[in-house]
């Protein structure tokens, strides 16, 4: 067990523990998640909640991609990189970080990200290239994750979440090219927007205890 894996180990429950106390929280679809094997978890994003939320839920140790602004905060940076979170510069082509998620996927470990690239306010946004890109080209399922109700969120009104997991699902038929990349986001995209949508249902009808997510 590395550095890594053992933060996890502690760190799992802890943020699953504090999320549930400051967040009512239901899950639906975490058994489809594999127990090993490399994947690429993408997540929509609202909140700095987000990560904490998921990161609480999957039972895989998450190789997270964050901001360099980040890794930079003298409180946030080295926290987030006790549990191997790597650094990315948005807007650039950062060779590095490409570089650092394809080590992730090839060693069969769990890259998780954020692809649309920056926080959205209401409902999940465009999904950018780079988690496509890698999954074509290192031939790794997708699973896609959405959470709902972070978005309205804040400290003091304790708002529900809820988060939704699909299928895992293959991208590797894409051309490697940047057509095919942006075919793969866009397959991406609607998957999230697709389970977003049945979060948003689910918090209309009360949000049931169980319930499955669109396959």
């Amino acid at each position: 067990m590395n550095r890594t894996q053992f933060a996890w180990l502690w760190g799992r429950p802890s943020f699953n523990l504090l999320v549930k106390m400051f967040a009512p929280q239901r899950v639906y679809g975490r058994e489809r998640i594999p127990a090993n094997g490399p994947v690429i978890f993408c997540f929509n994003h609202f909140s700095w909640l987000d990560p904490w939320a998921f990161g609480g839920v999957v039972p895989r140790t998450i190789s997270y991609i964050a901001k360099q602004e980040a890794h930079d905060n003298p409180l946030i940076g080295p926290f987030i990189r006790i549990f191997g979170t790597s650094p990315v510069r948005r807007g650039e082509s950062d060779r590095e970080a490409i570089r650092s998620m394809r080590e992730i996927v090839r060693r069969g470990d769990a890259l998780g990200m954020f692809p649309e690239g920056t926080r959205q306010a209401r409902e999940p946004g465009p999904v950018r290239a780079g988690a496509a890109m890698i999954a074509v080209q290192e031939k790794v399922p997708v699973i896609c994750g959405a959470i709902h109700g972070s978005q309205d969120w804040k400290l003091g009104n304790f708002h529900p979440v809820s988060l939704a997991f699909g299928e895992p699902f293959e991208v590797k038929s894409h051309p490697r090219n940047s057509q095919g990349y942006r075919a793969a986001a866009e397959e991406i995209q609607q998957e999230l927007k697709r389970l977003w949508k049945f979060l948003v249902a689910a918090h209309e009808q009360g949000r049931p205890r169980v319930a499955i997510p669109p396959a």
